[in-house]
């Protein structure tokens, strides 16, 4: 629940092998101000197995393929809500509450489809590590949106309604306050993040008109 004294903010990820960058914002999309830049991690050298769990049964037919991976995908779903929650714990004690989550990641993909075993494992550990996010959110009873790691620089500027020189200044602003690593990655989270700060200022307009907050 939100704090009315609270500042509301979005966190924007962006999935990664083993790993989530996570930028928050807070404010407006007219005014987005930066909070944090962080990671979020969702596996470690304790367990190996976990950074890349389709490569460990890529030999398998994909349907055993997909059965094998079930432990070592609820494993990497409970380190992303435990990653998120902490997180989330931190900006409240700053007094910022968080309103919802933008992942940036693999797009869905007919896995089955792809031949290589190889290529079929890098493409479903794609998909594996930006849908455990999507769990993390909702554990954290948090709504998600996700935003395909294609094209992200042109959706987002369409999404917000502004150019996309000036959404770029606005990101290279955002990553002076933040400071380093602000590469292509942490600036996709970014991108998210504002994208939600958006979508919950269009939310509220609906609740206070009398509608219901998607």
């Amino acid at each position: 629940m939100n704090h009315p004294s609270a500042t509301l903010a979005c966190i924007g990820l962006r999935a990664k092998t083993g790993r989530a960058i996570a930028v928050v914002l807070a404010g407006t999309a007219a005014s987005p101000r930066a909070v944090i830049r962080t990671e979020i991690t969702l596996a470690s050298p304790a367990k190996p197995a976990l950074y890349q769990p389709y490569h460990e049964v890529m030999d398998l037919p994909w349907a055993r393929a997909t059965v094998a991976v079930q432990n070592a995908e609820r494993a990497i779903e409970v380190a992303a809500a435990k990653g998120l929650k902490v997180l989330i714990k931190e900006l409240r004690s700053r007094g910022i509450d968080v309103s919802c989550i933008g992942i940036v990641g693999a797009p869905e993909r007919n896995l089955a489809a792809i031949g290589s075993p190889h290529i079929r494992a890098h493409a479903a550990e794609g998909v594996l590590f930006r849908h455990v996010l999507q769990v993390g959110a909702e554990a954290n009873d948090l709504p998600s949106v996700i935003h395909s790691e294609r094209g992200i620089e042109a959706a987002a500027a369409a999404s917000l309604g502004v150019s996309l020189r000036d959404m770029q200044a606005r990101l290279a602003e955002i990553g002076r306050v933040l400071g380093t690593p602000w590469r292509a990655d942490e600036k996709a989270a970014a991108m998210a993040a504002w994208i939600g700060l958006a979508g919950a200022k269009r939310s509220n307009r609906k609740s206070s008109a009398g509608g219901e907050k998607t």
